[in-house]
């Protein structure tokens, strides 16, 4: 489902005292970015946050649930598949405090998790010697 641009603008807002975060548009809802770095993700108005095993945990504890994502094609069609988000606690809606204080969490994760990628190279030039 698409999200509407008051939905955006309400998360950048709620997350603004982690500094410069966007909202970017993305499969029918929108990605949110802090450095460059995903953190979290918006669908159906809900915000969700990438997580590891402590912070999936947590949120667990209060009450947050796992964003389920269903392909539509594929081998997997039409299976739901537990994803590695997890929704923004309700009382964190109305508490930019506590909101960024998880969101700050869940950027860590982020960007933990593309620290540990290993750098992806560019193709050889033609007539570049291999290795």
């Amino acid at each position: 489902m698409s999200e509407t641009a008051a939905v955006l603008a309400f998360a950048v807002d709620l997350f603004a005292d982690m500094g410069r975060v966007e909202a970017r548009r993305m499969f029918g809802g929108a990605g949110l970015y802090a450095g460059g770095v995903m953190f979290g993700l918006i669908d159906d108005d809900v915000i969700f946050l990438k997580v590891d095993e402590t912070l999936r945990a947590d949120l667990a504890a209060v009450g947050s649930r796992s964003w389920i994502y269903t392909e539509r094609k594929g081998p997997k069609a039409g299976i739901p598949q537990e994803t590695s988000y997890w929704s923004l606690p309700e009382s964190a809606l109305d508490d930019p405090d506590e909101a960024c204080a998880w969101g700050l969490r869940s950027l860590a994760v982020a960007q933990a998790i593309k620290a540990a990628k290993p750098v992806r190279r560019g193709r050889p030039e033609r007539g570049a010697p291999r290795a």
